[in-house]
């Protein structure tokens, strides 16, 4: 069985694709970062969130020379031009934790009518091989942003990011239902789908 390392030190990307990898019955052997203590941490400086899956898929994959896959994510709010968008993680600045960054896009869309507050989860995935290939996809998943803080689970933006044919923020819904309908979830069976034609995996 071939290993796979994963390219995240953000536990709950971890999670979500661990378990997304077991669903989709993809046949590897799964490594941490962890496992490579001295890896380089990856600066996503990239214009868009394929720049930085394919930059921190190939950087990890040339430390290691193991096939690598990292992902790239964030939000974009219609009402701030597609913003945070690449800058999701640090919205409210280097030192942004979940929270904050939660705080201030609800401050900065104060006043914007619900009608105006569509908004989208995208991901971009790269599997990056020893070979010097490279597979990418990537998802998307549509709905609002709403005006507090819903649900204990997931983490990021999702307490805010509300399903409005569910009724429901990302937060309030049990795991393996987010992993079916998220944006990381569609890119990882599109990955999975060039994956089995280009026969990258037994």
């Amino acid at each position: 069985m071939r290993e796979m390392i994963l390219a995240t030190r953000n536990e709950g990307k971890w999670r979500e694709l661990i378990a997304l990898l077991e669903a989709l019955s993809i046949p590897v052997k799964v490594l941490s970062l962890r496992d490579f203590p001295h890896a380089p941490h990856v600066i996503e400086d990239g214009a868009t969130f394929y720049d930085n899956a394919v930059k921190k898929a190939r950087e990890i994959m040339a430390f290691t020379g193991l096939m690598t896959l990292a992902d790239d994510s964030g939000l974009e709010v219609d009402a701030l031009g597609g913003a945070p968008g690449v800058f999701s993680s640090r919205f409210s600045g280097e030192d942004a934790t979940d929270e904050t960054n939660r705080v201030k896009l609800l401050e900065v869309l104060q006043g914007v009518p619900e009608q105006a507050r569509s908004a989208r989860f995208r991901c971009v995935v790269a599997l990056s091989e020893p070979s010097g290939r490279i597979l990418t996809a990537d998802g998307v998943c549509e709905g609002m942003i709403g005006y507090e803080p819903k649900g204990d689970g997931g983490f990021g933006y999702d307490p805010i990011f509300i399903l409005p044919e569910l009724g429901k923020t990302f937060s309030e819904l049990p795991e393996e239902v987010k992993n079916r309908i998220s944006h990381r979830s569609n890119a990882m069976r599109a990955l999975f789908r060039k994956i089995k034609c280009q026969k990258v995996l037994p």
